[in-house]
């Protein structure tokens, strides 16, 4: 089967998936394919899929209220490219600061397992220098992790709401209470959670002209889903607080479409200002832990009583169910845990795990978590009714054949990029030979992960 092919393949399980006019297929054209990026994971075609999806589900909405359907075009290397937006962004001419702490990074613990500490939010940071009982210097890091086992870290951290992830092979991965928890979840769910009256998606000269979205959500999947939603039209609002620590690059990344207010929801009249919001939107897209906003009034369900007919947007790294469903995640952990680092080191032929080129599971979600926000909308216009839209980082069924899944997307194992305590986001110069897809320095063995 051809990338292009291929890419192809996986829109048409997505737009399956949604259960949407399968006529709207023959209006999309995907062209080009992997390689790409510097890795023999599928990363192009994951991109170009993803991106078509959503752009699909837009035109769809276009079509139901003007009855004209669109051409939705994606090239690959433009896709593989927009999954790596923030690395490209520029002010005045040049590179804003990244967003990669020296200190976060792989580490080698006491017991030879890998273990990344991620720790670029100032907090996080504190955090763990506390539980390592160490200074901010990697050095001294590195000895402190050198103490630990790394399961044992990687509990105590999380225990502590801190952000690390044991590096893990494929095969590890998937035994582990976590993956089986969500291994037959689907890449995104789409639940009626209310009763409404059917309302048209959208008024005006773009797909979702009129559509307001309220976007509680930072750093990059749930921001790519916003600006996703405000490159068809929508009227996002970005909210946030004066407290909550922010990357810069990541907040001019993603907020580009966007208009953005500050509420403090600890504050009682901040929380109602944030209702009286909610119950002038149709969509609401948040990314805090599982439970968080619910504890505050503010679950899917309660959204449904204050504004039938709302779309609610829920992203998180691994997912609603499952002993891990409340632990802070990013998609360099994932890679990390899934098993996605441990097979970019193995490809690689390095001692240690290699990240991706790119924050390939973000922006898949972020894209995926727009789409399913459309078809939601569609079904709203169609038929009524209020709507949950799940989307997670990990887990799902692969929608990419494959004869190796490492259960994050439908991303085959590859090359990776260089990381150790530089960040995922920068890769260095690899020579053409070693983009092919089968690349490899050592030989590859059959992995008990799910895939065909």
């Amino acid at each position: 089967m051809s990338d292009r092919a291929e890419a192809y393949g996986v829109l048409g399980e997505l737009w399956r998936w949604a259960g949407e006019d399968l006529a709207a297929l023959d209006w999309a054209q995907l062209t080009g394919g992997d390689p790409v990026l510097p890795s023999d994971f599928k990363i192009a075609t994951v991109a170009a899929a993803s991106i078509a999806a959503a752009g699909l589900a837009a035109a769809e909405l276009w079509r139901l209220r003007s009855g004209r359907r669109q051409h939705v075009a994606v090239d690959a290397r433009a896709a593989a490219a927009a999954f790596r937006s923030e690395r490209y962004l520029r002010v005045d001419g040049r590179t804003p600061p990244g967003a990669w702490h020296p200190v976060s990074g792989f580490y080698r613990a006491g017991d030879e397992r890998w273990i990344q500490l991620h720790c670029n939010f100032p907090h996080h940071r504190e955090g763990a220098l506390r539980v390592l009982g160490c200074d901010g210097i990697r050095d001294a890091v590195t000895a402190a992790v050198a103490k630990r086992k790394a399961a044992e870290l990687e509990d105590g951290l999380a225990a502590a709401g801190l952000c690390a992830g044991m590096v893990r092979a494929p095969a590890e991965w998937q035994q582990h209470p976590q993956a089986r928890a969500v291994a037959t979840l689907p890449l995104f769910e789409i639940v009626r959670i209310g009763d409404a009256p059917a309302e048209a998606a959208g008024r005006g000269e773009r797909p979702l002209s009129g559509v307001r979205v309220l976007d509680l959500t930072r750093v990059i999947a749930g921001p790519v889903c916003g600006r996703t939603l405000a490159g068809h039209g929508a009227d996002v609002l970005l909210v946030t607080a004066e407290h909550l620590p922010a990357i810069e690059v990541h907040l001019m990344d993603g907020g580009f479409g966007k208009r953005s207010a500050r509420l403090d929801l600890r504050r009682a009249d901040h929380l109602e200002q944030l209702r009286v919001l909610m119950r002038h939107a149709d969509v609401v897209c948040q990314s805090y832990r599982p439970g968080a906003l619910a504890a505050r009034g503010l679950s899917p369900e309660d959204l449904a009583r204050l504004r039938p007919g709302i779309v609610y947007v829920t992203l998180s790294a691994y997912g609603h169910v499952g002993p891990w469903r409340e632990r802070r995640g990013f998609d360099s952990l994932v890679q990390s845990v899934s098993g996605i680092a441990h097979e970019g080191g193995v490809a690689a032929g390095t001692d240690g795990p290699r990240h991706l080129p790119a924050q390939a599971l973000d922006h898949a979600t972020g894209y995926l978590a727009a789409f399913g926000a459309m078809v939601a909308l569609a079904r709203r216009a169609r038929e009524g009714g209020s709507y949950l839209d799940w989307a997670q980082l990990t887990g799902g069924d692969p929608v990419l054949p494959s004869d190796s899944s490492c259960g994050s997307r439908s991303l085959r194992r590859g090359a990776g990029s260089i990381d150790s305590a530089a960040s995922p986001a920068t890769a260095s110069p690899i020579p053409a030979w070693k983009t092919s897809r089968r690349f490899s320095r050592r030989r590859r063995h059959p992995s008990a992960c799910s895939g065909t």
